[in-house]
Formats: C-alpha cells, sequence, structure tokens
C-alpha cells in the first residue's frame, strides 16, 4: 500500500463510527493518482462535513502527501449503497410535479 492510501485509510478510519467497511482504491493514469473512498452510508456525514468542509480538508491534506511524493492526488468519495443521494429519475419526477401544481 502506497503513503498517500495507508493515509487517507488512516484518517477516515479515525473519523468514522464503521471502520470496517472503510475501503480505498487507487489507480494512476497520466493525470496522477486518484484515490477513491468507499465507507458506511451512515458515515457520509462525517467524511463530507458541514458544507463539505471534511471533505476539502482531506484532499487538500492529500495534495500535501501528493507533493512530498511528487504525485498530483485526488480524491473521490463514492456515494455508498443505501445513500440518501437523489437519483436522476425522481429529481425529474419531482420538477415535473412542481410545473405540474404551478398550472393550477
Amino acid at each position: 500500500m502506497n503513503k498517500d492510501q495507508e493515509f487517507l485509510e488512516y484518517v477516515v478510519k479515525s473519523l468514522v463510527d464503521n471502520p470496517d467497511a472503510v475501503k480505498v482504491s487507487r489507480d494512476v493514469d497520466e493525470m496522477g493518482v486518484l484515490l477513491t473512498l468507499d465507507i458506511h452510508h451512515e458515515d457520509m456525514g462525517k467524511i463530507i462535513g458541514r458544507r463539505g468542509a471534511t471533505a476539502k480538508a482531506l484532499r487538500t491534506l492529500l495534495r500535501v502527501v501528493g507533493m512530498k511524493n511528487n504525485a498530483r492526488v485526488n480524491l473521490k468519495i463514492n456515494e455508498p449503497e443505501g445513500g440518501r443521494g437523489m437519483s436522476r429519475s425522481s429529481d425529474s419526477s419531482s420538477v415535473d410535479q412542481a410545473m405540474e401544481d404551478l398550472k393550477m
């Protein structure tokens, strides 16, 4: 396991209530390093933080770790199964319903 991946896994496991569900995968391409984070759906709020502050801080720290190792490191946080994210179909149906309500 690489330093950036170890660092992210350590920090995230320290923040969440379900550390056994934390999985970090690492992909390298011409754009740099992409760390993909999978966590338990109940821990999503802790990792994102208020207005995304925790996620932004994690990304900043990973950039510093990457600079130390001459690599560009990016973080992707996957929406967990059972998460509260809205799918596009439910989003468009609520817009359709709002438009219908406006017609009176």
